[in-house]
């Protein structure tokens, strides 16, 4: 469901029956469901109700069968680049505006074959988001040192953040804090409609801080999807990817379908000045880490070198790189 962007609403229907069930007895399970109680629990509708039936009663429920279609590549194109990538540089969780413990994005990205997962929960400003005080972040940390330690090198979820880029180019964070993640992804999300002159200062400012490593979702455009559309910001793109490619930081290749940004003409513009790219997925969910498969089919589109891609890189030479400037 999440990987089809089904509505959140209903995707939430489902984890919250699975909250539910996971804790209780198996044999309270299939009583309930015989006696069709299982609506009489918290959090269980008629529609999860009847799921958990099915599979009570060893039958795959029509439900998966229909979305199990529609497994596969989401996007034609790419499959040869989305291989080579190693990780993702660009995801939430529940500690912010995702939908599922940090936990459960790293055994999922595990799942997907990544070597590593960039965490990178919403910095404090975004507060419709849940964005993250200095104080929770830093506990956000000791949480990401704790999986790590408990997975034992096979995997690693890495300390990042998506970054609030302010209105006069700084970033939303403590320059203390920044400086203990390993990765860090900078994005406006605000006052989209800037003029163009002032909006170029803005994420050129922030691309030359010593701390950004990725520019995400550049234009900030939604190109379909249930929050509507939004045209993409004005900006100097010249002189922005410019910056970018001198300070070598990445430009994000945004692979929701939403967004698809950089649009197609920014992307080769980028490609055409020598910049680094980062292939995200931007997930909010588990099942959205798969949509790397639309940024590696655009990637390809654009004729642009793997080795140019930075989430192809091993974890090491990602780990100098994102460091380097700092």
């Amino acid at each position: 469901m999440e990987r089809q962007r089904e509505e959140t609403r209903r995707i939430e229907a489902f984890r919250n029956a699975a909250r539910t069930i996971l804790p209780l007895p198996e044999d309270e399970v299939r009583r309930r469901a015989e006696a069709g109680t299982l609506t009489e629990l918290p959090g269980i509708g008629p529609s999860t109700a009847s799921v958990i039936t099915d599979a009570c009663n060893g039958v795959v429920p029509d439900r998966l069968v229909r979305l199990e279609k529609t497994s596969g590549p989401l996007a034609h194109g790419g499959e040869q680049l989305r291989s080579l990538l190693r990780g993702d540089l660009h995801s939430h969780s529940d500690w912010s505006d995702g939908g599922s413990p940090l936990e459960e994005m790293a055994m999922t990205a595990m799942e997907v074959g990544h070597d590593y997962l960039v965490l990178t929960d919403h910095s404090p400003r975004l507060r419709v988001a849940h964005g993250l005080s200095a104080e929770r972040l830093a506990r956000q940390l000791g949480v990401v040192e704790a999986v790590n330690e408990h997975l034992g090198g096979s995997f690693t979820l890495l300390k990042g953040i998506e970054v609030d880029i302010l209105d006069d180019g700084s970033l939303d964070q403590t320059p203390e804090m920044l400086g203990r993640l390993d990765v860090r992804v900078a994005s406006v999300h605000s006052k989209l409609k800037m003029d163009e002159a002032p909006m170029t200062r803005r994420m050129v400012a922030a691309v030359r801080n010593p701390h950004t490593n990725v520019l995400g979702h550049c234009t900030g455009r939604l190109v379909t999807g249930n929050r509507g559309t939004r045209p993409p910001s004005r900006f100097d793109a010249r002189a922005v990817f410019t910056a970018c490619a001198e300070e070598g930081v990445a430009v994000e290749i945004n692979s929701r379908p939403e967004r698809r940004d950089p649009p197609s003409r920014l992307l080769e513009l980028a490609r055409d000045l020598g910049c680094l790219f980062s292939i995200d997925s931007d997930a909010h969910a588990p099942g959205q880490l798969d949509m790397l498969d639309h940024g590696a089919a655009r990637a390809t589109e654009a004729g642009i070198d793997p080795d140019r891609i930075v989430n192809t890189w091993e974890r090491d030479r990602l780990l100098e790189w994102a460091s380097a400037r700092l």
